[in-house]
């Protein structure tokens, strides 16, 4: 492809950011209507009941699984129908053609890792009520869209249960890094120095196409308590993930019930049918993100006399080719498709690039069993049936929590981790001619020998993005030396992490109240990453009041400024409260090194903390401004002070909002607390920072569990039909969704 027009598209493709950035730029707006025509009419075959309570969350029964997920589909559609659409689109190589080249390197990428044909050729294979499940989640869009026309892309219809499956493969390999090998592939050594070591690496924080583009996706806890560590002898489960605060993986709270005996509720993202982690009535679980090193890059030994062959020990083989047709909006009406080579070795997919050819493999390849995975979870009725589910290996990573009503807590690295050779670096670039570096996707390290902890002397478990060495207290935690260097398992330890070990795993059971309190924790470990450059930054301005080490400094300062620089960060008493008069200066200039960790240079911790503290002058006056002043909640009209910061246990992330002030856009984004009494009886208590209304502006649940959220309290979680009916905002379904009288 030659000329202005491939220039244009290619731009878009060799940027640093190569899929992440313009998806989010696209899906970060509500997709402008096409015309109605081709929407087909709804169907009579699914028959699904929703209860909104007075928080608005959503509650579907039906008679039958499929029901439900097609109640749920509906029910989702009308609080966040454009994001669903926008995740539709990705998965099915689309978004170009709506949001213009910024979203071409999306579509490409699902084109270079045949998305599209991996579902059509694995879908029928799938197991029947899996895709009886999917064709009804689908046909609830369907129905959503044909009521309501004006908000639909009519291209995507019908839907089909295929593209639930899609969602699921194009979304996870997204987590564990595959946009960031390729933008490695593309963009080469980070510097002239640097050799072609290094393409990825396993300990590294990767980046998600579903996180927002200035930032990767920061974490999560997970606590499991067993009953000898409460002060009732009930079992607790702590279900607190971090995510952006809105768009594609902004979690949707919902409570899932049949007739057939499918009972949850949790969390879930645009798109998927099933709660991702929540409980039912016996058991729960909670993800974490971890960073198994599932990806690997080859660098291609192409034949000098033909660019189309690459070797293979000591065979030249043809590269698999075909061409991506990319449809791209330029302005107004306008659009153009683009044409672009799609190649594929043995290895996996493969990118020509100015300083190489690379191929990609990454484990889970063609594996379209996710939803089922979660969707056992969801229905298992005791451990030995969850354990069979998770033993499944459909879902590629994330740590999982688990607590049970019999009083079992667990832990599981849950990684498909490959078995690969050893003698390679599998954490830098591989040589592609030798055929033992290539693993093979028929088989991974086996679920029981995953590192896991269960049910621990110590009665806890946690993980907060931790390494899985570093669960518990006690000899049950696994050891480094039984997990290869292959697998690429870090070794980070976070400040949550010690915060978790420290406050969930002292002496003495800890009482609910207890248990609340610790979870909302706003306090660094003086071991952690920001303590020890909270240390470093006070040495190195102490240094430059002594001598001359910042003789050639880019900043320029008086030693009264310095002095008073000192005195702020000194007095740092390691909390983030809304009333802390020292977090600001901290976790202003030391907060953008630690989440995803970086070493700064002296000139670098320097400069930014001569820049926090220029801004904090600029918009407050002083260096001293109550930190819930800068750190805010903001949603509509709603403007509230926030404690918390990166890397504490209330982890908040925000963006500088134009007034000086942090806007609040990730951190938690949802939690959950399930608790088993000593008799088995299950209740919960959860928070969303906004409410179940996450596009509608005017509605009442837009923003009304922000003053909660602020105040660090939770609502009940209404899991028995008397418990809903008593608290009942409306009663419908999706059939008579235009009927004037919906209320109970």
């Amino acid at each position: 492809m030659k000329g202005p027009r491939a220039e244009l598209l290619l731009k878009g493709f060799g940027s640093a950011a190569l899929v992440a950035i313009g998806v989010l730029a696209a899906l970060s707006y509500t997709p402008a209507p096409r015309l109605p025509g081709g929407l087909i009419p709804p169907t009579d075959r699914y028959r699904a009941e929703i209860l909104r309570d007075d928080f608005g969350v959503p509650h579907i029964y039906g008679e039958t699984d499929p029901d439900v997920a097609y109640g749920l589909a509906y029910a989702h559609a009308e609080d966040d129908f454009a994001t669903i659409q926008g995740a539709l689109l990705a998965s099915r190589g689309r978004l170009a053609s709506v949001y213009g080249k910024s979203a071409a390197a999306n579509d490409y990428m699902v084109a270079l890792l045949e998305i599209q044909r991996v579902v059509d050729e694995g879908y029928l294979r799938l197991a029947n009520d899996v895709r009886d499940l999917c064709e009804a989640y689908a046909e609830g869009l369907n129905h959503y869209a044909a009521q309501h026309p004006d908000q639909a892309l009519a291209d995507l219809y019908p839907v089909k249960g295929r593209d639930v499956i899609a969602g699921f493969v194009h979304k996870l390999p997204l987590f564990f890094g595959v946009d960031k090998v390729l933008t490695g592939m593309l963009e080469g050594p980070e510097d002239e120095g640097s050799t072609d070591e290094g393409t990825h690496a396993p300990d590294s924080q990767t980046a998600s196409l579903f996180a927002r583009p200035t930032r990767a996706v920061k974490g999560s806890n997970a606590i499991a308590l067993a009953p000898k560590k409460t002060t009732d002898g009930s079992t607790v489960l702590v279900v607190n993930s971090h995510q952006p605060l809105t768009g594609p993986v902004a979690w949707y709270e919902v409570h899932l019930h049949s007739e057939q005996g499918w009972n949850a509720t949790g969390g879930i993202f645009p798109g998927a049918p099933v709660v991702l982690h929540g409980h039912n009535p016996n058991l729960g679980w909670a993800h974490t993100v971890n960073r198994p090193d599932l990806v690997d890059a080859y660098r291609l030994e192409i034949d000098p006399e033909d660019p189309n062959r690459y070797r293979l020990d000591d065979q030249w083989l043809e590269l698999k080719s075909s061409i991506a047709e990319i449809e791209v909006k330029l302005w107004g009406p306008f659009h153009w498709t683009f044409k672009r080579e799609v190649l594929a070795s043995v290895h996996g997919p493969v990118m020509r690039t100015d300083h190489g050819t690379f191929a990609l493999r990454f484990s889970g390849f063609g594996e379209l069993r996710q939803v089922e995975q979660w969707y056992r979870m969801n229905r298992a009725s005791h451990r030995e049936e969850w354990l069979e589910a998770m033993a499944m290996g459909a879902i590629p990573m994330f740590n999982t929590v688990y607590a049970d009503q019999a009083g079992n807590i667990g832990y599981v690295y849950n990684a498909r981790l490959p078995h690969r050779r050893e003698g390679f670096d599998y954490g830098s670039e591989l040589p592609g001619h030798r055929s033992e570096a290539i693993w093979s996707h028929e088989g991974s390290l086996p679920f029981a020998e995953l590192p896991q902890v269960w049910n621990p002397e110590s009665g806890f478990v946690q993980n907060c993005n931790n390494a899985p060495f570093t669960t518990t207290h006690g000899p049950e935690n696994p050891s480094e030396d039984h997990f290869s260097p292959v697998h690429g398992i870090e070794r980070r330890v976070t400040n949550r992490g010690l915060r978790a070990l420290q406050l969930f795993g002292g002496p003495g059971p800890l009482s609910p109240e207890q248990i609340l309190d610790r979870k909302f924790d706003t306090t660094y470990h003086p071991s952690s990453a920001l303590i020890r450059l909270l240390r470093r930054a006070i040495r190195l301005l102490n240094s430059d009041l002594s001598d001359d080490s910042a003789a050639n400094s880019t900043v320029t300062v008086s030693s009264a400024e310095v002095g008073e620089l000192i005195q702020v960060l000194t007095a740092f008493d390691f909390e983030t409260d809304i009333q802390d008069p020292h977090a600001a200066l901290v976790v202003l200039s030391l907060g953008p090194f630690i989440e995803p960790p970086v070493d700064p240079t002296d000139e670098q911790l320097r400069q930014s903390i001569h820049d926090a503290a220029r801004r904090l002058k600029e918009d407050f006056g002083s260096l001293t401004v109550p930190w819930g002043e800068v750190n805010r909640l903001r949603r509509g009209d709603v403007d509230l002070p926030l404690a918390g910061a990166p890397d504490v246990l209330h982890a908040i992330y925000g963006d500088p909002d134009g007034d000086g002030r942090l806007r609040a856009m990730a951190g938690d984004s949802y939690v959950l607390v399930a608790t088993w009494s000593a008799d088995g009886e299950v209740s919960s208590q959860s928070l969303h920072p906004f409410g179940s209304a996450t596009l509608d502006a005017g509605s009442p649940h837009y923003a009304d569990q922000t003053t909660l959220f602020a105040e660090r309290q939770l609502k009940p979680v209404l899991f028995e039909r008397s418990q809903i009916e008593a608290r009942l905002e409306r009663r419908y379904r999706p059939s008579d969704h235009d009927l004037e009288d919906r209320t109970p």
